[in-house]
């Protein structure tokens, strides 16, 4: 923090002379990413939500729609199923997102259609056991 500009001084000449110091002090040689271009460049239009897509990329949120990212969710449970250590692993995932997609069935949230229907158990059991010949 630098101190606060002086009576009687454009706060421009002010805000150049800071910047000057700083330079000279080798302060902004030391920043990350110094030299390096700025990510999303020059080949991309610019978009004025940049900041709120790489803050949710940051926090691993989604934009999209429920249904949809619970697709995306069954999608990957059934891989988790399948790459499960035990069948008694698989049973309880595809049970646990069978519930899910039935409570989305019941009482839709808006969006386009979920596109699912529950995983059938014993389905996934048989192909766990045979992905996982013991």
């Amino acid at each position: 923090m630098t101190e606060r500009k002086p009576p009687g001084v454009s706060f421009e000449s002010w805000v150049d002379q800071q910047i000057r110091d700083a330079e000279e002090r080798e302060d902004f040689s030391r920043l990350p990413g110094a030299g390096k271009p700025l990510p999303g460049g020059h080949d991309t239009a610019y978009d004025e939500l940049w900041w709120v897509k790489q803050k949710m990329a940051r926090e691993g949120l989604s934009v999209l729609p429920p249904t949809l990212a619970l697709r995306k969710e069954a999608e990957d449970a059934l891989e988790a199923a399948y790459a499960a250590p035990s069948e008694t692993a698989a049973r309880r995932i595809t049970t646990e997102i069978n519930v899910r997609i039935t409570e989305v069935m019941l009482k839709p949230p808006p969006g386009p259609p979920l596109g699912k229907k529950p995983y059938d158990v014993e389905e996934v059991a048989r192909e766990w056991r045979a992905r996982h010949p013991s």
